[in-house]
């Protein structure tokens, strides 16, 4: 049960309570580029991430896809079809070689019933979540590409960042450039071009695919 401890929305619950959220929970591993659930699958349950990384996607219409959110250990996702007999929304798979773990909706609910802590943290993980999507539209409606850019570089380095002696901070992942595209909703060639823009003004560096910002303040103030 020790990694449920790690986990924020389980964090501070009793050692009996931690034993019954184990005793419904199933642990899957993913290889790199696995799909843990496809959008359109029936809704099976709640997951949260053990250990790796895994890409929240949602396809559209001509055939793109949009990069949701990438998710690191402690995280949690699906939790948006609890108490529904809906379908997942979107897909998740694997960013890199991961461990999953998911409760079922109905097992889940028989948590809740008992659990008022779990009851409550659930409804504060729903509502950032309901946060988090409402500002990813509002920055689609009304930035600009080079502001949604450095805002999405802000947040990578805020969830997957290392800060160094000099204050540089070193996105810990290796993304391509299409895929960061999809995060920022925008083409490959456009964020490219904002990526060139930011190194020309010294705000970022590569190290290969890996992307360094060297002004984490200067950033921040560009994506605001």
């Amino acid at each position: 049960m020790e990694y449920l401890n790690q986990i924020p929305l389980f964090a501070g619950m009793s050692e009996d309570q931690l034993r019954q959220i184990h005793r419904y929970s199933v642990e899957r591993s993913y290889g790199k580029g696995s799909f843990i659930f496809q959008e359109g699958d029936p809704g099976e349950g709640f997951h949260f991430v053990i250990s790796g990384k895994v890409k929240i996607v949602k396809g559209s219409d001509d055939g793109r896809e949009h990069t949701i959110k990438i998710m690191q250990p402690g995280d949690v996702f699906a939790e948006v079809l609890l108490f529904t007999a809906f379908p997942y929304p979107a897909t998740a798979v694997a960013a890199e070689n991961s461990r999953v773990g998911m409760i079922k909706n109905s097992d889940l609910e028989k948590l809740i019933l008992t659990n008022s802590q779990l009851a409550l943290q659930l409804i504060k993980a729903l509502s950032q979540r309901l946060i988090y999507a409402q500002r990813k539209i509002k920055d689609l409606a009304l930035n600009d590409v080079m502001s949604r850019t450095a805002e999405t570089l802000v947040s990578l380095a805020r969830d997957h960042g290392q800060r160094n002696e000099k204050g540089h901070i070193a996105i810990l992942l290796d993304m391509p450039r299409q895929e960061l595209a999809n995060l920022v909703g925008t083409t490959r060639e456009s964020v490219t071009r904002s990526l060139s823009s930011l190194k020309r003004d010294r705000l970022i560096d590569f190290d290969g695919r890996r992307i360094i910002i060297l002004e984490p303040e200067k950033l921040q103030s560009l994506s605001e």
